[in-house]
Protein backbone atom coordinates (compact mmCIF):
# COMPACT_ATOMS: atom_id res chain seq x y z
CA UNK A 1 0.00 0.00 0.00
CA UNK A 2 1.45 3.49 -0.33
CA UNK A 3 -0.57 6.89 0.20
CA UNK A 4 -3.00 6.65 -3.36
CA UNK A 5 -3.80 3.10 -2.41
CA UNK A 6 -7.84 3.24 -2.74
CA UNK A 7 -9.51 1.02 0.20
CA UNK A 8 -12.47 -0.33 -0.41
CA UNK A 9 -15.26 0.03 2.43
CA UNK A 10 -18.67 -2.18 1.33
CA UNK A 11 -22.16 -0.15 2.18
CA UNK A 12 -24.72 -2.04 3.77
CA UNK A 13 -28.44 -0.41 3.46
CA UNK A 14 -28.79 0.31 6.56
CA UNK A 15 -25.91 3.22 6.55
CA UNK A 16 -27.89 5.36 4.23
CA UNK A 17 -29.92 8.44 5.76
CA UNK A 18 -33.45 8.44 5.29
CA UNK A 19 -33.21 10.97 2.49
CA UNK A 20 -30.66 8.02 0.41
CA UNK A 21 -27.51 9.18 1.30
CA UNK A 22 -24.44 7.68 2.78
CA UNK A 23 -24.36 8.57 6.82
CA UNK A 24 -21.48 8.62 8.39
CA UNK A 25 -21.47 5.54 10.35
CA UNK A 26 -20.97 4.10 7.14
CA UNK A 27 -16.87 4.87 8.14
CA UNK A 28 -16.81 4.41 11.75
CA UNK A 29 -16.51 1.08 13.49
CA UNK A 30 -19.29 -0.77 15.42
CA UNK A 31 -18.61 -0.71 19.26
CA UNK A 32 -17.93 -4.92 18.69
CA UNK A 33 -15.27 -4.09 16.31
CA UNK A 34 -12.97 -2.77 19.44
CA UNK A 35 -12.34 0.67 17.07
CA UNK A 36 -10.88 -0.99 13.40
CA UNK A 37 -12.67 -0.37 10.65
CA UNK A 38 -12.74 -3.62 7.80
CA UNK A 39 -11.90 -2.51 4.18
CA UNK A 40 -10.51 -3.97 1.23
CA UNK A 41 -6.50 -3.39 0.07
CA UNK A 42 -7.11 -1.61 -3.40
CA UNK A 43 -4.08 -2.71 -4.37
CA UNK A 44 -4.68 -6.44 -4.05
CA UNK A 45 -8.59 -6.63 -5.28
CA UNK A 46 -10.84 -4.81 -7.36
CA UNK A 47 -13.88 -2.71 -5.83
CA UNK A 48 -16.25 -5.26 -7.90
CA UNK A 49 -14.53 -8.53 -6.59
CA UNK A 50 -14.35 -6.97 -3.09
CA UNK A 51 -18.41 -6.79 -3.35
CA UNK A 52 -18.52 -10.45 -4.47
CA UNK A 53 -16.28 -11.43 -2.15
CA UNK A 54 -18.30 -9.79 0.69
CA UNK A 55 -21.38 -11.55 -0.42
CA UNK A 56 -19.92 -14.91 -0.03
CA UNK A 57 -21.25 -14.46 3.63
CA UNK A 58 -24.48 -15.46 3.41
CA UNK A 59 -24.90 -13.93 7.14
CA UNK A 60 -24.47 -10.69 6.06
CA UNK A 61 -27.23 -8.48 4.00
CA UNK A 62 -27.09 -7.43 0.40
CA UNK A 63 -24.61 -4.50 0.40
CA UNK A 64 -25.75 -1.25 -1.98
CA UNK A 65 -22.05 -1.11 -3.03
CA UNK A 66 -18.37 -0.18 -2.85
CA UNK A 67 -17.14 3.13 -1.75
CA UNK A 68 -13.25 3.98 -0.99
CA UNK A 69 -11.05 6.48 0.70
CA UNK A 70 -7.18 6.37 0.09
CA UNK A 71 -4.41 5.79 2.57
CA UNK A 72 -3.59 9.38 2.68
CA UNK A 73 -7.15 10.44 3.19
CA UNK A 74 -7.49 8.75 6.63
CA UNK A 75 -3.43 9.09 7.45
CA UNK A 76 -5.07 13.58 7.11
CA UNK A 77 -7.05 12.11 9.89
CA UNK A 78 -4.34 10.74 11.94
CA UNK A 79 -5.76 7.07 11.45
CA UNK A 80 -3.27 4.29 10.53
CA UNK A 81 -4.02 2.00 8.05
CA UNK A 82 -2.71 -1.65 9.24
CA UNK A 83 -2.91 -5.07 6.57
CA UNK A 84 -4.65 -7.85 8.33
CA UNK A 85 -4.14 -10.51 6.22
CA UNK A 86 -5.03 -13.05 9.17
CA UNK A 87 -8.63 -12.38 8.43
CA UNK A 88 -7.89 -12.92 4.08
CA UNK A 89 -5.24 -11.48 2.35
CA UNK A 90 -7.19 -8.53 0.60
CA UNK A 91 -8.26 -7.17 4.63
CA UNK A 92 -7.09 -4.07 6.13
CA UNK A 93 -8.33 -2.29 9.28
CA UNK A 94 -8.91 1.68 10.08
CA UNK A 95 -7.30 2.28 13.20
CA UNK A 96 -9.25 4.56 15.16
CA UNK A 97 -7.85 3.40 18.93
CA UNK A 98 -6.50 6.21 19.68
CA UNK A 99 -9.45 8.53 19.64
CA UNK A 100 -12.69 9.18 21.64
CA UNK A 101 -15.80 8.80 20.47
CA UNK A 102 -17.03 12.01 19.46
CA UNK A 103 -13.58 12.22 17.44
CA UNK A 104 -14.34 8.81 15.69
CA UNK A 105 -17.30 10.66 14.48
CA UNK A 106 -15.90 13.56 13.05
CA UNK A 107 -13.17 11.76 11.18
CA UNK A 108 -15.87 8.90 9.96
CA UNK A 109 -17.76 12.28 8.58
CA UNK A 110 -14.55 13.57 7.19
CA UNK A 111 -13.82 9.84 5.22
CA UNK A 112 -17.28 9.65 4.39
CA UNK A 113 -17.38 12.98 2.54
CA UNK A 114 -13.84 12.04 0.87
CA UNK A 115 -15.66 8.60 -0.51
CA UNK A 116 -18.78 9.94 -1.45
CA UNK A 117 -16.95 13.29 -3.23
CA UNK A 118 -15.09 10.01 -5.14
CA UNK A 119 -18.36 8.31 -6.10
CA UNK A 120 -19.18 4.86 -5.86
CA UNK A 121 -16.69 2.67 -7.13
CA UNK A 122 -19.01 -0.31 -7.80
CA UNK A 123 -22.94 -0.95 -7.60
CA UNK A 124 -24.59 -4.27 -8.83
CA UNK A 125 -26.34 -2.18 -11.58
CA UNK A 126 -23.13 -1.39 -12.80
CA UNK A 127 -22.86 -5.22 -13.97
CA UNK A 128 -26.20 -4.47 -16.54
Amino acid sequence: MNEDTLLYRIVNPDKLTESGKVASRAFRPRPQDNKMLSVYDGDKIAPDAAYRHYMNNPDMPPPIGVLGVTVAECSAEGLDVLPDPDAFPEHVLIDFTKFSSNQIRIRSARLRDAAEARDWLFRPQDTT
